[in-house]
């Protein structure tokens, strides 16, 4: 399938439009099944990220036309091979009624909830017991693990616009605080928590207290949140003229210490609602 998506993506393929569309439709499927994913773990801690999923995506728009999906009184007009995620209550995801939606072409495992209203894209990854709380978004290709709370109004980005390689990874028992924001390839370790407001991008600078060092991506590597990290809203001084004389700061996230028991007692998921 990697190969003759490939060739699609790079106009050197010689099915026919119903192929085409077959292979499509077993792209999506495996998407659905989490048999297909944009990133995976490589067994050695770190990870694998495979771009020809991302080029299989955007065959999904081009080869496709508008039509009407309206359901009942929700008017809704989107490309052919992009329809609402199909479930069952065999799945055992909790959807909770209020305007949400989920997007064919993704993976959503057993046991997670989904908070009205949110949004689950195409070509991501959430795994189980993960809450997707109100207002929420998690974009395309984003890796989601096991146990992780998504809050309020939280944005997971996406990687197909703007143009990206790797897809933000967010890690097993992360939590994320309302408002947050995860763009541009960010890679979130286990049992981190990010604070409410906390802002992550490819040009973000996040400042380690503990250890005395800053955080940021290079040409080669994402940024980086290391496991266990508390990382808030933080700013420093602009040190230009301009910046000095209006009194100008930047954010600047800051890690201010890494989990400790007093931590996971106030960030415990609570397993009745699970």
């Amino acid at each position: 399938m990697q190969e003759e998506i490939l060739k699609l993506y790079e106009n050197n393929s010689s099915l026919s439009e119903k192929e085409i569309q077959e292979l499509l439709h077993d792209f999506t499927l495996g998407l659905n099944k989490g048999d297909i994913r944009s990133a995976e773990p490589d067994g050695n801690g770190g990870w694998q990220v495979n771009t020809w999923v991302k080029k299989g995506i955007l065959l999904m728009f081009k080869h496709s036309t508008m039509t009407d999906m309206t359901d009942g009184k929700a008017q809704f007009f989107d490309k052919s091979t992009l329809p609402v995620h199909p479930f069952s209550i065999e799945d055992n995801i909790r959807i909770v009624p209020g305007g949400s939606s989920v997007r064919t072409g993704c993976y959503v495992a057993p046991g997670v909830i989904c908070m009205p209203p949110m949004y689950i894209n195409i070509g991501s990854y959430t795994d189980e017991g993960t809450m997707i709380d109100s207002h929420a978004l998690v974009g395309t290709c984003a890796q989601l693990g096991k146990r992780i709370h998504l809050s309020a109004a939280s944005q997971i980005g996406g990687v197909l616009e703007p143009m990206g390689a790797r897809p933000v990874i967010v890690e097993d028992d992360v939590m994320i605080g309302g408002n947050c924001g995860v763009y541009e390839g960010t890679m979130i370790r286990k049992r981190a928590v990010l604070g409410s407001g906390v802002i992550l991008t490819a040009s973000t600078k996040v400042f380690d207290l503990v250890n005395e060092r800053v955080l940021k991506a290079t040409q080669d590597n994402p940024l980086e949140i290391p496991e266990n990290a508390v990382v808030v809203p933080g700013s420093r001084k602009l040190s230009t003229d301009f910046g000095i004389a209006n009194g100008l700061s930047i954010a600047s996230p800051l890690i201010i210490k890494y989990r400790d028991d007093k931590t996971d007692a106030r960030t415990a998921l609570e397993d009745t609602l699970r």
